[in-house]
């Protein structure tokens, strides 16, 4: 009977608790906009614990699979976090950010570190490139000068992976494993291209180097060209180079269509050109059809800074999306976690019972993307960047490619290998239910 009585009060008692602490946000108040993002962005970063002393605790990464989170994830998450800082002015969280970026670079500086190495995709690497070509663009504040530079970093990225284009195959474009002991080595996707695609087309706007520019319109042609856009727009997920890419697989996520679209924008933005204008409006029109959260949103969110013209509708669909995204974060322990499915049978206002750094993540930026229209765009060389560059970042390796290329994958590698992207692709269809779906 006591246990009885004492779980009814401490049942009672966080049902007040989560009644008095439900992220509420006046979306007609910049100020309670800011309240509602600090809020959600101290309970993602509370999962964060690299930056406490600790044997298992490394900068920059989060708790680690099977019960954690993948490299590419925390690379999001900062970018986030750099959002974060560059819509709401808090300065809070820039030390930890700074070093979290900065420890993750690896021996080369380019983002492929050792102990991340042997399960290297384009794309992981890729988001973390993202990362540093925001707090670039952002001019968040520089590391000290014998460190990386966020240019820099976004270049050496950028340089390692033209360097990995692959002509020999489907003449052209990015595999989505690194190594060719990865599983899924044969694939090339629409995530690895796009995030190629979407650094080139940032480092052209940044730098001036037409250089980009050619990369990025090259990458778009092959991208267009094999079939993963097609005429209507839709950005399919990839194809085997095994079969000469002569077979598409048509499985759509709403972060490829994202990542496709901020970089068009950025080419839009450097060629006012027609064509990359529809580019922009086609690849826009099909993304709206579905419901979308995280990745997608902060591209989009991005892309109206660079292309005024697809401001009036996205920022409606943000606003939408914001406010039943804060209306389900009303569960948890503390009685404001978010979830990841917003809308269920036509309502908003339930939690889903999930928690974890993707939901909060996913809440974080659709609600602070609604202070986009009140935010400054990305800066360049020219209009005040201070990130220092270095055009031939990435392009000599001396650090664990050296050792693959002498290790040979045993039975247990390769068994891991196939686990890990079992695990990777079931997250990835996992995802379709909080990107694509209400």
């Amino acid at each position: 009977m006591r246990t009885g009585t004492f779980f009814a009060i401490a049942t009672a008692a966080v049902g007040i608790l989560r009644h008095a602490v439900a992220i509420e946000v006046d979306f007609t108040s910049p100020a309670s906009v800011k309240s509602a993002a600090s809020s959600i962005a101290f309970d993602m970063m509370s999962y964060y614990t690299g930056n406490i002393s600790g044997e298992y605790n490394i900068p920059g990464l989060l708790e680690q699979p099977p019960s954690g989170y993948y490299w590419w994830q925390a690379g999001a998450m900062w970018n986030t976090m750099l959002n974060y800082w560059h819509i709401t002015g808090d300065t809070s969280y820039n030390e930890v950010v700074s070093q979290a970026l900065v420890f993750q670079v690896g021996t080369d500086r380019d983002y492929m570190p050792d102990n991340q190495t042997k399960a290297m995709g384009n794309d992981d690497q890729g988001f973390w490139g993202m990362a540093a070509m925001s707090a670039a663009e952002y001019n968040f504040p520089n590391p000290p000068k014998d460190s990386p530079q966020w240019l820099a970093l976004a270049q050496a990225v950028f340089n390692s992976q033209a360097q990995r284009w692959d002509d020999r195959h489907c003449l052209g474009g990015l595999k989505w494993q690194v190594h060719q002991f990865g599983l899924g080595y044969n694939y090339k996707n629409a995530i690895s291209n796009g995030c190629f695609f979407n650094i080139g087309s940032r480092l052209a706007k940044y730098t001036g180097n037409d250089i980009y520019t050619k990369w990025a319109e090259k990458t778009w042609e092959w991208t267009e060209g094999i079939g993963l856009i097609d005429t209507e727009y839709n950005v399919h997920d990839g194809t085997d180079d095994l079969t000469n890419c002569s077979s598409i697989n048509q499985i759509k996520f709403s972060y490829n269509a994202g990542i496709w679209i901020l970089g068009a924008a950025n080419m839009y933005n450097i060629t006012e050109s027609d064509v990359w204008k529809a580019r922009v409006q086609g690849l826009l029109d099909q993304a709206i059809k579905k419901s979308f959260k995280a990745y997608l949103t902060r591209w989009m969110a991005a892309a109206t800074l660079i292309a005024p013209f697809t401001y009036d509708t996205i920022s409606k669909l943000l606003l939408t999306s914001a406010k039943a995204a804060a209306a389900q974060c009303i569960g948890g322990d503390n009685g404001r976690a978010c979830g990841l499915r917003w809308v269920h049978e036509g309502k908003m206002g339930n939690w889903d019972g999930t928690t974890g750094v993707g939901q909060e993540m996913a809440a974080l930026e659709v609600i602070q993307s609604t202070l986009i229209g009140q935010t400054s765009g990305p800066v360049t060389n020219s209009t005040g960047g201070t990130s220092p560059g270095d055009y031939n970042a990435g392009t000599k390796r001396k650090g664990a490619d050296a050792l693959l290329n002498n290790w040979i994958p045993t039975t247990g590698d390769k068994a891991g290998a196939g686990v890990l992207t079992a695990v990777v692709l079931a997250g990835l269809i996992g995802g379709i239910v909080w990107i694509s779906m209400d």
